[in-house]
């Protein structure tokens, strides 16, 4: 499998060369679950996938429950179905506490105060209560705790860990949390095994985002690299082993030849999973253009995306209520070939069009 053909079939997979889907969340279910740093152009990233949609449609689905944003997997922001958030939260769980307790202790946290405030959050936000971080503090404060802003994200970060919490509705640009048991009321059919979540995730992952490797499975899900073995020889049957690159790529054995033929230029938001969810992204950007879009801590911004590859980045910016999008190539472009992202110039700023700025 060469390189081009490998990137084409990712597209394909990732839902940017078609847009079969309808909703907001069948993308997100389908991807499994889509990191979702930067908000705003994070919704970007479920827009980018669907026909004729706007961010109006993504927050509805986020303010209807459809779709929870929240910490998980590695751990970091996600998107995910609400019909998955619960299995999905019981599998990254204890792959997620050691590393939330070992911050804790580099921040010097009270354990005390942490286990004193997040009942007080829990009641704060019982009975169908959306706050905001803010007014959580608040909340705190008027029973004595003083919470301030590290020590509040680890009071909401242990709420979410203990599946108290999850985000609620989106006010402006804003994030509110809500109870999770009320928000996204659990199913008898959204109890599994680990075995079955091992399973369904490794699925989710290798059906949205193949081809890909062992490792990057790993990398994406959080998890071990012996439970990523495991889930991986749970769907074999399924999936067919190609080799690029000295590497061993695995994807659906049934699906369909994605069409060649014209050129796939794409604005992708920062962290979209094209992207971050790849441990080895050699396939898609030259070394030499690495540290223009990725940093060595961890942040991505927006990306200019030619045919699988990326060669630029874009930003967003709003006069007078009218967005306007503005795309820096890391090499000199010809005119040909920056006209191809025109219409996708347009579909950008028309999905933010209907939104008060």
């Amino acid at each position: 499998m060469k390189t081009p053909d490998l990137l084409n079939i990712r597209l394909y997979n990732q839902l940017l060369s078609g847009h079969e889907l309808k909703q907001p969340r069948e993308v997100v279910s389908r991807m499994g679950a889509m990191q979702s740093q930067s908000l705003d152009l994070a919704k970007w990233a479920i827009g980018t996938r669907l026909e004729s949609k706007t961010v109006a449609d993504v927050e509805k689905a986020l303010n209807t429950g459809k779709i929870i944003r929240t910490h998980i997997l590695r751990p970091t922001w996600h998107f995910v179905a609400a019909d998955d958030i619960h299995w999905m939260r019981e599998l990254s769980n204890p792959q997620i506490k050691p590393i939330y307790l070992s911050y804790c202790r580099m921040c010097g946290a009270d354990e005390a105060v942490i286990a004193r405030a997040v009942p007080i959050v829990e009641k704060s936000l019982s009975n169908g209560g959306h706050l905001e971080k803010q007014e959580i503090g608040e909340a705190l404060k008027a029973r004595r705790i003083k919470a301030d802003a590290t020590l509040l994200n680890l009071i909401i970060q242990r709420a979410e860990m203990e599946g108290i919490l999850c985000n609620g509705k989106i006010q402006g640009n804003k994030q509110t949390y809500a109870l999770l048991n009320e928000w996204v009321p659990r199913k008898r059919n959204q109890t599994i095994s680990r075995e079955a979540a091992l399973e369904r995730l490794a699925r989710r992952y290798f059906t949205s985002h193949g081809p890909a490797t062992l490792l990057d499975f790993e990398w994406w899900s959080g998890l071990s690299l012996t439970d990523s073995r495991r889930a991986v020889e749970m769907i074999k049957n399924d999936f067919v082993c190609e080799k690029a690159s000295g590497r061993e790529f695995w994807m659906r054995n049934d699906i369909k030849t994605p069409p060649k033929g014209s050129a796939s230029a794409l604005l992708l938001p920062p962290f979209d999973e094209f992207v971050v969810s790849y441990k080895d992204r050699s396939e898609m950007i030259h070394d030499a253009h690495y540290g223009k879009v990725m940093t060595r801590n961890g942040l991505f911004s927006p990306t200019v995306m030619l045919n699988g590859e990326i060669v630029g980045s874009w930003k967003k910016t709003s006069r007078k209520g009218a967005v306007r999008i503005e795309l820096s190539f890391f090499e000199k472009t010809s005119k040909r070939k920056q006209q191809l992202f025109e219409p996708e110039i347009r579909r950008l700023e028309k999905f933010y069009s209907d939104r008060d700025e």
